[in-house]
C-alpha cells in the first residue's frame, strides 16, 4: 500500500475504517492492516503501511490485540511505534466532564479526549519536567490566562484547556493541525512558520498522535466512554 496523504479529516475517518474492517478479516490481507500515520507539511496527515520518519506512529497494528492506555508524557518517552488508543480508556468519571467541557467550549468530544489520552494518560496529577500540569497539561501562564485556579482540579483543568484549544482552532480557521501543533509548541512556533507544523519532531509525533487517537474513536464500533 503506497503512503497517502490526507488534508481533511474525513478523508483519514474513511481511511482508518478501511482498515480497521481489514484487521476485522473481511477479506484485506493482514498486512494491510498495520497503517503507520504522521503530520505532514501544512497540516496534512500521512498514512503508510510503513514506518519511516515521516509516518513514526503506529495507527492500526496488524494484529487485533486491544491497545494499552498511553502513559503520561512525563512518565516515559513516548515511542515511534506506540500504538495509538481508543476514546474507550476514559475513565467513567471523566466522561461527563469531558462532555461538558466540549458542548461549552464548541470542541469535538472526540478531539478533546484525544488531546487528554496524549497529554497526560488521564492523569490528573499528571506533571510534566517542562512544568505543564494536569489533565490537558497546562502550562502556568496558560492556566493564568484562562483563569484556572486550581491547574489540578479536574473541572478547572478541563475548561480551560478546552478554552485554549478552542481559541488555537479559531485562530488556525479550523485547521486541526495547527491548533494542535500550537498546543504543543505554542502559536509563535507556529506562525514562525509560516502557518505549519514546526519541524519539531516531538511536535509533529504529538499532531500525529492526537489526530489519528480522535480518527480511531469517531470510527464506526468504537466503544463509547
Amino acid at each position: 500500500m503506497p503512503t497517502h496523504r490526507a488534508a481533511h479529516h474525513p478523508v483519514l475517518h474513511a481511511f482508518v475504517r478501511q482498515a480497521l474492517a481489514c484487521g476485522a478479516g473481511l477479506g484485506c490481507a493482514l498486512a494491510q492492516a498495520q497503517i503507520y500515520t504522521g503530520a505532514g507539511d501544512g497540516g496534512s496527515v500521512v498514512l503508510s503501511n510503513h514506518a519511516s520518519g515521516e509516518t513514526p506512529t503506529l495507527l492500526i497494528a496488524a494484529e487485533a490485540a486491544p491497545a494499552p492506555p498511553l502513559a503520561p508524557r512525563q512518565s516515559a518517552p513516548s515511542t515511534p511505534t506506540r500504538t495509538v488508543t481508543a476514546a474507550r480508556i476514559t475513565p467513567p468519571a471523566l466522561a461527563p466532564v469531558i462532555r461538558e467541557a466540549a458542548r461549552r467550549h464548541d470542541v469535538s468530544e472526540s478531539l478533546l479526549t484525544a488531546v487528554i489520552a496524549v497529554e497526560s494518560g488521564f492523569d490528573p496529577r499528571a506533571v510534566s519536567p517542562k512544568g505543564a500540569r494536569g489533565l490537558m497539561q497546562l502550562m502556568p501562564d496558560t492556566a493564568r490566562r484562562f483563569g484556572v485556579k486550581d491547574v489540578f482540579a479536574v473541572h478547572d483543568n478541563l475548561h480551560g484547556g478546552a478554552a485554549y484549544l478552542r481559541q488555537l482552532i479559531t485562530l488556525f480557521e479550523n485547521d486541526l493541525s495547527l491548533a494542535l501543533a500550537a498546543y504543543n509548541a505554542g502559536e509563535g512556533a507556529v506562525m514562525r512558520a509560516g502557518r505549519r507544523i514546526p519541524a519539531y519532531p516531538e511536535t509533529r509525533e504529538y499532531v500525529a498522535k492526537v489526530l489519528a487517537h480522535a480518527a480511531r474513536a469517531d470510527s464506526p464500533g468504537a466503544a463509547n466512554p
